[in-house]
């Protein structure tokens, strides 16, 4: 784990992660809030893109809760059975879309709590649909941000609860709403796990990896 960056330094990262790509969106697909919630949960330990070429089909007869619950499981198992963990997944699809119609008449609810009593919706997906739907300064900690925060001393924290507190602590407010994009796809294009890319790292300067790269 790196040190702690002080304030300067990740004001200055992340003016330059900012100037690079202004408004950085999240890559999962989806039509509306209720699919972007079902895309994320299908997410867990899938890429994006295997989310993304499963639901396309499904997001076009299925982008709310009483469809979704028409298709029923075996239909939706049918769409994403090429996504990994996708029987429980499906369960969980189908509970959450009943738990909607029958106490939120349908709609999602945009409260953390709310969100996170959802079957297979967990603290990270809640974040994720908090912050690319209703533009909530939450961070979405998955295992790029994780890795990236702790490589590059921006948010060091012992697991992933510490991690979101660091970036919520350390980064300046004017960065908040999209810094766990910006951190993301840095930590999936550029920061990678096994052959980071450090020689064209446009923060390279800053960093505190000890094992940096040409």
């Amino acid at each position: 784990m790196a040190k702690q960056l002080d304030y300067h330094t990740i004001r200055e990262i992340f003016t330059r992660f900012h100037d690079a790509d202004p408004e950085p969106k999240g890559e999962l697909e989806h039509v509306n809030v209720y699919t972007l919630v079902v895309a994320v949960a299908l997410s867990a330990q899938a890429t994006d893109a295997g989310v993304n070429k499963a639901t396309r089909a499904l997001f076009k007869i299925a982008d709310t809760p009483q469809k979704m619950l028409e298709l029923g499981e075996e239909g939706l198992t049918e769409h994403i059975k090429t996504i990994g963990l996708f029987r429980q997944k499906a369960k969980n699809v189908i509970k959450l879309s009943r738990i909607l119609v029958d106490d939120y008449g349908g709609e999602v609810p945009n409260s953390r709590a709310a969100l996170q009593s959802l079957p297979g919706v967990g603290r990270k997906t809640a974040n994720v649909v908090l912050n690319m739907w209703w533009g909530m300064p939450t961070q979405a900690v998955d295992t790029h941000i994780f890795r990236v925060g702790n490589r590059t001393g921006i948010c060091p924290g012992k697991d992933v609860v510490a991690v979101e507190r660091a970036i919520e602590d350390q980064i300046p407010a004017d960065f908040q709403h999209h810094a766990h994009h910006w951190l993301i796809l840095h930590g999936r294009y550029h920061c990678k796990a096994r052959k980071p890319m450090c020689g064209t790292c446009i923060i390279r300067d800053l960093c505190e990896f000890e094992d940096k790269n040409l």
